[in-house]
């Protein structure tokens, strides 16, 4: 293969096996993003067949971060989330805190030290947008009081995980990782050096959420609305697109933060825009190619013969996405005395992992806090549990349409 077709064989094949994959899995009435998976492992060096080009595939992968990320901060409501608040913030916060624990727990039987347990226990806290969004509309049930409630569970999710994003390279050092610049100022293994580094860490943050809401909250509405009065599709497109991508970039490459942070801000300030809805559209069609890529690129990392090396280990994870966090959901949503339909529904459609799951695995490897075959866990209990997912849910949806239906009357031979 010449070098100079190497981004071209990658986004072709990588498409075509998506496109298979992901028609498979629908006849299967699996989601799509199963397909694309299995589409990347076939794709990936662990299998016979075309190989795609380990250096472009992460990058392709991290431009379908940025576009995700920018789509979830423009469907991040503030609006909703306080309307569930009282269930969804101490919900979200206790499954984390209660998966990471237990990940924990069972990473130290195999032997892991901290930082690897961590990274491994918040990967598998947190839900796929993707998937819990289209279990509900494929059950009619967005709107609904479970709706209500996962939807702004997941908000909160988000949130913690993008906290977490902004933390974990600052951290890095004192779990036993390694910074991704090298520096050597960040290498310091004592508390003062530690809060030190945190400080910078959060005040970049903090001097960026304060940028984006004040000034990026009048330029970009501004913008679009200039862009928009050309009343040309292209130039709208290529406004959002460069939006997404530049400030995702501006954000790494001058503060030091992450792509699908500064994606994700870029997302919340064109969500207050009145060109949102139009930009939400014209941006999706792109979205879902590289969405597709991204999971192709996670999927050509998992080895298929850690299911037969490390059987043991993937039960594990699998128990932990779907009785573990689900158990701790349910419990939630029964002492907030929410019906136990209501409970079951939410507890079901947060039984799964997704992209920011694999999100934490590339930061956590880049950090050398994960192991290639740590991802490959992770990416084994998300294949599973996505799979898992769509049956678990219509199970939940249908117990609940039986709970909320009225009792039938006696007849009157009964009386």
């Amino acid at each position: 293969m010449h070098h100079e077709i190497a981004l071209i064989s990658t986004i072709a094949v990588g498409l075509v096996y998506a496109l298979i994959g992901g028609y498979i899995a629908s006849r299967l009435h699996l989601p799509p993003l199963v397909g694309y998976l299995l589409a990347g492992i076939a794709d990936g060096p662990f299998t016979p067949g075309f190989v795609a080009d380990a250096k472009l595939a992460p990058q392709l992968a991290e431009i379908g971060v940025i576009l995700l990320m920018f789509g979830v901060g423009m469907h991040f409501s503030v609006r909703d989330l306080l309307a569930v608040r009282r269930v969804a913030v101490p919900g979200a916060l206790v499954q984390i805190a209660s998966a990471v624990a237990l990940t924990c727990g069972v990473a130290g039987l195999w032997g892991w030290s901290l930082g690897p347990s961590l990274v491994l226990g918040l990967a598998l806290s947190v839900a796929s947008t993707v998937v819990l969004l289209r279990a509900l509309e494929a059950q009619g049930i967005l709107g609904s009081e479970s709706g209500r409630i996962a939807v702004g569970w997941l908000i909160v999710e988000d949130l913690i995980t993008v906290v977490v994003l902004v933390l974990l390279p600052a951290l890095a050092t004192s779990l036993g990782g390694q910074p991704i610049d090298h520096n050597p100022a960040a290498n310091g293994s004592d508390s003062g050096q530690l809060l030190l580094t945190l400080g910078i860490v959060l005040g970049k943050f903090a001097g960026f959420v304060v940028f984006m809401l004040f000034v990026g909250a009048r330029l970009l509405p501004w913008l679009l609305e200039r862009v928009a009065r050309t009343n040309s599709r292209e130039l709208f497109t290529l406004a959002v697109v460069a939006a997404a991508i530049g400030i995702g970039f501006g954000a790494a490459e001058l503060l030091g933060l992450s792509f699908a942070l500064g994606a994700f801000f870029a997302g919340v300030v064109v969500s207050e825009s009145d060109h949102s809805h139009r930009a939400a559209v014209e941006l999706q069609p792109l979205q879902d190619v590289f969405t597709a890529l991204f999971f192709v690129a996670i999927g050509m990392l998992f080895d298929p013969s850690i299911i037969m090396r490390r059987p043991l280990e993937i039960l594990a994870v699998v128990l932990v996405i779907v009785l573990g966090k689900p158990a701790a959901a349910l419990m939630i949503v029964l002492v907030s005395r929410h019906p136990l339909g209501t409970a079951l529904m939410v507890a079901a459609s947060l039984a799964q992992i997704g992209e920011f799951s694999f999100i934490l695995a590339e930061l956590g490897m880049a950090l050398r806090l994960l192991s290639a075959e740590g991802q490959s866990l992770i990416v084994a209990g998300a294949l599973i549990s996505i799979a898992l997912n769509s049956f678990l849910v219509r199970a939940a949806a249908a117990v609940q349409r039986r709970l909320d239906s009225p009792p039938e009357p006696a007849s009157l031979a009964n009386l």
